[in-house]
């Protein structure tokens, strides 16, 4: 029912006028812009917001979604090439039915008695990944893998006192925008400069002079990523270990955990900390959600007591032969301590946790070995097929895992107008650089994972090689 002057909207219960009177009523005040009488007045919107007329039934709302979501072009529909930080990757029907089950869904936290296998299925998580990276301690996840990286340097801060962290200027700039908020503006009391070091233009790896003479004792840790934004393999990570270490300065890797089926694990060359994603394990690409980042560490408890995380540990009771999956150290998390704790954490990608432990126990370490061969047999022979194009060039074609720069420079056209002409072939090119890393010309990051097959491939060539000529 409608009241004159007044919608109500059955999927919004708290716009039934009788409902804004009584909450009116319980703040004492006659009239909702009381609530912004400590906004100066200039500040103020005097206008309508130019929103379209409200919909007034559930069926409407449904209708305008669909024609909305409609709009949308999906990777299940088209061709995909990109990546840079979400990839295509197979997920198993498993995956999504461990997604959907009631235990999980619905018990992200609760007493004890509420559990249902939620702490061990988070344990799980721990462990396999413990067991990836060759490292001890692995708290739940956070947001992202730029929320794991920004904590690693807090961790690393609070660890050495002090104030400076040294990140590769080959860096994601979404990361690098989350990193910079981790390191909280110069004027805060926990401000952490950042110091970007430059790449090397021939390899694509970390410039190692650049590196040496930007360590010193006042820097708290360098991060580094294998393989790199740019999809480079980084073959000096026991030499930046090295330099580092000789400054009393922390280690930070970031990893793709499905490179791990082949790569060796950053702790295997000197890593202190260890992040990255878990979106390859499993989780479905999403327009914000399906994301999620880890950290890991030797288990020291000069690492652990500065961990802003959830931690789980398998402890004895007072049975005899019984084990229990518990929360350890909630001391130091803002889930107990809150302003008090080490940092803010989320635990809205808990349910991800769970997900990608049942991904990574149907992998194995064979399964893992198994799809990195895969994906890095088929990203060379993409980049080969391409390289063969006219005018089409591969930036760093020594040594890359998924991804790799595709330079067009040469074909007289733009990254932009290529992947225009890609789109009316039903294809999703690469990742246009060009703006962030304008010293690579019109450049652009190509994936290629076990999802695609040589079929896929030789669509891309044919339909690149006739959007070029045209």
């Amino acid at each position: 029912m409608t009241l004159p002057g007044s919608i109500v909207h059955p999927y919004m219960p708290n716009s039934e006028p009788r409902t804004k009177q009584a909450m009116l009523d319980a703040l004492g005040i006659a009239d909702v812009d009381e609530l912004y009488e400590q906004i100066p007045e200039d500040h103020r919107l005097k206008d309508q917001l130019g929103l379209p007329e409200a919909l007034t039934s559930e069926v409407d709302l449904r209708r305008h979604l669909l024609q909305a979501l409609a709009k949308n072009e999906t990777c299940e529909e088209n061709l995909s090439f990109l990546g840079a930080g979400c990839w295509q990757h197979h997920v198993p029907a498993i995956c999504d039915e461990i997604a959907a089950r009631s235990e999980f869904v619905t018990n992200i936290w609760g007493t004890p008695s509420s559990d249902h296998g939620r702490n061990q299925a988070l344990f799980e998580f721990c462990s396999q990944i413990g067991e990836l990276t060759n490292m001890d301690c692995v708290g739940l996840p956070v947001y992202s893998w730029g929320c794991a990286a920004g904590h690693a340097i807090r961790m690393a801060a609070r660890l050495t006192g002090r104030r400076e962290v040294v990140l590769p200027r080959s860096l994601d700039p979404e990361r690098l925008s989350v990193i910079r908020t981790y390191c909280e503006p110069r004027e805060t009391r926990n401000h952490i400069d950042v110091t970007m070091v430059d790449y090397d233009s021939e390899s694509g790896q970390l410039d190692l002079d650049a590196l040496a003479s930007t360590l010193s004792r006042d820097v708290a840790a360098v991060y580094l990523e294998n393989p790199s934004y740019l999809g480079v393999i980084e073959t000096q990570g026991a030499e930046v270990a090295r330099l580092a270490h000789e400054c009393g300065v922390e280690v930070i890797v970031g990893v793709d955990p499905i490179s791990l089926g082949l790569l060796a694990a950053p702790a295997d060359y000197g890593a202190d900390f260890t992040v990255g994603t878990i979106q390859p394990l499993g989780l479905h690409m999403s327009c914000g959600g399906s994301m999620g980042g880890f950290i890991a560490t030797r288990d020291d408890e000069r690492y652990v007591g500065e961990y802003p995380t959830l931690l789980l540990s398998l402890c004895e009771t007072v049975e005899a032969g019984e084990h229990a999956f518990v929360m350890t150290l909630l001391e130091q998390s803002s889930y107990d301590a809150r302003e008090e704790g080490k940092d803010w954490t989320g635990h809205t990608v808990h349910l991800w946790a769970v997900v990608s432990a049942a991904y990574m126990a149907l992998m194995g370490p064979e399964g893992f070995a198994e799809v990195g061969k895969l994906i890095i047999s088929r990203s060379h022979y993409a980049a080969t097929r391409l390289g063969e194009l006219d005018g089409v060039r591969i930036v760093f074609p020594a040594g890359f895992f998924k991804e790799f720069l595709v330079n067009v420079d040469g074909t007289g056209k733009t990254v932009a107008e290529i992947n225009r002409g890609l789109r009316r072939h039903g294809i999703f090119g690469g990742k246009d650089v060009s703006k962030d890393f304008p010293e690579l010309g019109q450049s652009a990051l190509y994936c290629v994972t076990e999802v695609h097959t040589q079929t896929d491939i030789d669509r891309l060539v044919d339909a690149l090689r006739e959007v070029i000529t045209r």
